[in-house]
């Protein structure tokens, strides 16, 4: 089939990659403008279109993908079907119903749970062993479309948004390649979503890396993993950001929650609203980023000290 991709981030150039290589053909990329980025703030693209254009492919980047005259051009293309991975805006009825067979959306849950734009986050927050990869067939809603394929990815006690996302990224390529095949062919049942049974997710933005330490041992290091690798989980101050925490302990200190109890060469310990949570790596802000001995042998963290 002739497939018009939309995508934009890194997780979503691991589908394109894996689509160039099929026995499908894309006929165009669509992603978002070149945004400012870095300290110099010069313009940069995006990985999809640093993928497109490393394999010759047509890239397109409107403002808004449903104007009507970016879906005049879109429609000279002649796409049989369109396939969305994290492009960045939702598509209206106009560019959903232009190719032959519709469009496919690859979300990074097991839907209709988490729809919405932080799913890999909220599955680590709330501490689930179990999330997976859906794709379904679009329509105008947030996720709301019939689904086509799934598939379950383990979450284990060390992932972190970033090591999930990356899981999901390879899972899920796979999966919308067998997708696309499998509309090809006509052996793909779509199945309507339970509605009733629907969370949603919003986007994370940097303010909501603050650390409340008033939670559980179990909710900090939830918290943590789920922040890494941005906004990154950092205390009030801003004057440290923590990368890395180890399992918690439900063995209560005695301290309020927030209150260092241990700070030395056998690592930083800090007390939460049931027990501790071990500072496994950290760095003060503008700093390198160390493990906790490390850390300590260069900054003053004292016993007592509410962080």
């Amino acid at each position: 089939m002739n497939l018009l991709f939309f995508g934009t981030p890194d997780f979503a150039s691991s589908s394109l990659e894996r689509l160039v290589r099929s026995r499908h053909t894309v006929v165009g990329v669509v992603t978002q403008p070149d945004r400012p980025k870095g300290r110099g703030r010069k313009l940069a693209p995006s990985p999809v279109k640093s993928v497109a254009q490393k394999h010759g492919l047509a890239v397109f980047q409107p403002e808004k993908a449903s104007a009507p005259e970016f879906v005049k051009t879109l429609r000279a293309v002649g796409p049989d079907l369109a396939v969305v991975v994290a492009y960045g805006e939702i598509l209206k009825r106009a560019i959903l119903d232009l190719p032959k067979h519709g469009a496919v959306n690859l979300h990074t849950s097991l839907l209709p749970k988490y729809r919405g734009g932080s799913p890999i986050q909220a599955a680590i927050l709330n501490g689930d062993t179990l999330t997976g990869v859906t794709t379904i067939q679009m329509d105008e809603g947030m996720d709301t479309g019939n689904i086509l394929l799934q598939e379950e990815v383990a979450i284990t006690e060390d992932d972190t948004a970033g090591t999930l996302h990356d899981k999901l990224a390879e899972v899920g390529a796979r999966l919308l390649i067998e997708t696309v095949d499998q509309l090809e062919a006509g052996t793909i049942t779509p199945k309507p979503q339970n509605h009733e049974l629907a969370t949603y997710t919003r986007l994370i933005k940097k303010e909501d890396g603050v650390i409340d330490w008033n939670q559980t041992s179990g909710q900090v290091h939830n918290f943590v993993r789920a922040m890494n690798p941005w906004p990154l989980a950092h205390t009030r101050d801003g004057k440290y950001r923590i990368w890395m925490t180890s399992a918690p302990s439900k063995h209560k200190v005695g301290a309020q929650a927030g209150t260092v109890v241990q700070a030395d060469d056998t690592g930083l310990v800090i007390a939460a609203l049931d027990g501790t949570i071990r500072i496994e790596r950290l760095q003060a802000a503008g700093g390198k980023l160390m493990s906790a001995p490390e850390f300590l042998r260069g900054h003053t963290i004292r016993i007592g000290e509410k962080l």
